[in-house]
């Protein structure tokens, strides 16, 4: 009976999952979030990366704090914005959130 015992002991600890099992859940979460998250934001930053170093003269703009204007002059780190006649400011190049494709019956700037 001693040894029946015995000999079921060591087949359980026999049939115990590898321990690289215990790892699957966590990098199945990690694929994840690299996937779900990650990812589509690194795509978004490089394609906000090619907005900002197309801007050219001339150009309509909106920045991250609301402020709409025509891009004037362009530098390696500001760009000049008028936004209204005569008034104009320098912003940093990487807040400006996107650039206003001119459309069908929106009003244009500074007319």
């Amino acid at each position: 009976m001693l040894i029946t015992l015995a000999a079921a002991a060591t087949g359980a600890a026999a049939e115990a999952p590898p321990a690289w099992i215990s790892w699957l859940p966590i990098v199945g979460m990690i694929a994840i979030f690299w996937f779900l998250i990650i990812r589509p934001q690194m795509r978004q930053q490089k394609a906000h990366q090619a907005k900002v170093a197309g801007l050219k003269r001339g150009d309509e703009v909106l920045t991250a704090g609301g402020v709409v204007g025509k891009v004037m002059k362009v530098e390696d780190v500001y760009a000049e914005l008028e936004i209204a006649k005569g008034v104009r400011v320098r912003v940093l190049k990487s807040t400006i959130g996107d650039v206003i494709q001119p459309g069908p019956g929106a009003p244009a700037a500074n007319d």
